[in-house]
């Protein structure tokens, strides 16, 4: 509709000045300049990059992998796994249990099984721990191909195509996939490419690299920094010090004995995929044959750089102010005390999410804050940002059920403004809402224990004080604060797979 009104008063104006040529290009660059501005604006949330990576299971790739997700500006639809640094059970092991860490169980995982080559299993790599791999094994897991074309089918944007070791994966779904080599925009591929044909993720599986490098999508080779340290104890220190989950992941990588004595733990390889895909310029760019090199010029900078991506500081993250406040003496003086505390357990995104919704909502509820904390447990499942899917909600229209809706809208960006949201009324309603992201769907309903405690304190203090008297929301808002302090996200819901 934008587009259409846009072309529509375009040709208004082409017609009225025509005649004055000056004029008319002088209005084409404004309606032009306007339109871009426009387009800028109308999805703050969209990221920049969308990436299906595969991995061969090395102790960069961790890295690698863990800076691809902590950036906002950078969505992760899925990842593969291939032999290399280690076989490929070994590698789904660790990238299955590295996902679940961060209860990101919906990002899709599919196995390349048709690549012969014979990983070493290197030691380190083997005895890294990515999470826990405790029940995890690679039987019923979907192969490569299927988890690949999947992912193309229903995402609408361009992809870049993150290679971690070998082309194996990348060579068979340009075989095997028909979109893939229109949705696939570039390939960026962690190796010295042409350079050296000895280096270990070419001789993984040369014919596929040699037929990818050949093929007729941009393939990007970017390398590090050689033998130089990369991560020396500044860098690492100053990780230790962000605090995100993805940073802390990183953090006790350096602080494990298996890692830490190991020279090559202190190198950055793979991660500079991550680093080149979000800040190019800090790279050279040199074609060779057929080949697109692109080393790292400036360590300086992209340590800066390593730091900004691990803080998810990438994108601006609000609208209208530049930061949240977590200073606690901005808050109320009964909300003062839980601040610090609140933001530590379960992160920024749930705090200012919860915040805006108690404003949005005009007092602070319970119900309102489970709402919050099931739509933040929904983006996490997926690993998506706001406004990225479609939430139907069973809480109905009457409060104080309903309350979730509040809460879903401000912590996913489905709204009905956006189209996104839809209010079941059916009965009973239930504290529940479903989610539906690409081609998959999955259901949180809040576990009945716990309803039935929030209930029965909001009938107890009902039955003292009624919705007239201050007292009762006074002691709402006294309930509420003790809830939004002691629920935690990952413990409260029951999560469904709907299809």
């Amino acid at each position: 509709m934008r587009c259409r009104y846009y072309s529509f008063s375009l040709k208004i104006y082409l017609s009225i000045f025509a005649a004055n040529t000056y004029t008319m290009k002088r209005i084409l660059i404004i309606l032009i300049s306007l339109t871009l501005n426009i387009s800028l604006f109308s999805h703050p949330w969209k990221p920049s990059h969308y990436v299906i990576i595969d991995t061969d299971g090395g102790i960069d790739d961790i890295r690698a992998i863990m800076m691809l997700l902590a950036s906002p500006d950078v969505r992760v639809l899925a990842i593969t796994v291939s032999p290399g640094a280690l076989n490929t059970e070994n590698v789904y092991i660790k990238v299955k249990s590295l996902l679940n860490s961060f209860w990101h169980e919906g990002v899709p995982v599919g196995i390349n099984r048709n690549c012969n080559f014979k990983s070493p299993d290197f030691p380190v790599a083997l005895n890294t721990l990515w999470g826990n791999e405790n029940g995890l094994d690679e039987k019923n897991v979907p192969d490569c191909i299927s988890v690949i074309n999947g992912v193309l089918t229903a995402e609408t944007t361009k992809v870049s195509f993150i290679c971690l070791g070998g082309m194996s994966t990348v060579s068979l779904a340009m075989k095997e996939i028909p979109i893939f080599r229109q949705q696939v925009k570039e390939i960026i591929w962690s190796s010295n490419g042409l350079i050296d044909k000895k280096s270990f993720n070419y001789q993984i599986d040369v014919p596929a690299a040699e037929k990818v490098i050949k093929g007729d999508i941009p393939v990007k080779s970017v390398r590090g920094f050689g033998n130089e340290t990369f991560y020396n104890e500044l860098i690492i220190k100053n990780i230790s010090e962000i605090p995100t989950i993805y940073a802390s992941r990183v953090s006790e990588f350096f602080r494990a004995e298996v890692a830490k004595n190991h020279e090559f733990s202190y190198l950055a390889t793979d991660e500079m995929v991550s680093l080149y895909l979000q800040y190019p310029k800090l790279f050279q760019h040199d074609t060779i044959a057929d080949d697109f090199v692109c080393p790292p010029e400036n360590i300086a900078l992209l340590r800066e750089s390593t730091l900004k991506i691990l803080s998810g500081e990438t994108v601006a993250k609000n609208q209208v102010i530049k930061i949240f406040p977590t200073d606690s003496s901005f808050y109320s003086s009964d909300v003062e005390p839980f601040v610090a505390e609140i933001i530590k357990k379960y992160g920024m995104d749930e705090w200012t999410s919860s915040v805006i919704t108690n404003e949005l909502h005009r007092h602070l509820g319970v119900f309102s804050i489970v709402g919050v904390k099931m739509g933040i447990r929904a983006r996490e499942y997926f690993d998506t940002g706001v406004d990225e899917f479609s939430t139907i909600s069973f809480a109905g229209s009457d409060p104080p059920l309903s309350c979730i809706n509040d809460g879903l809208q401000v912590s996913t960006g489905s709204t009905p403004g956006h189209g996104l949201l839809t209010v079941k009324n059916d009965l009973p309603t239930t504290p529940s809402a479903e989610f539906k992201y690409m081609n998959r769907k999955i259901k949180l309903t809040l576990k009945p224990q716990i309803t039935e405690k929030i209930i029965s304190d909001l009938k107890e203090i009902n039955f003292v004080n009624s919705l007239d008297s201050n007292i009762y929301w006074e002691l709402v808002r006294k309930n509420s604060i003790k809830y939004w302090h002691d629920l935690d996200r990952h413990d409260i819901f029951l999560i469904e797979i709907v299809e």
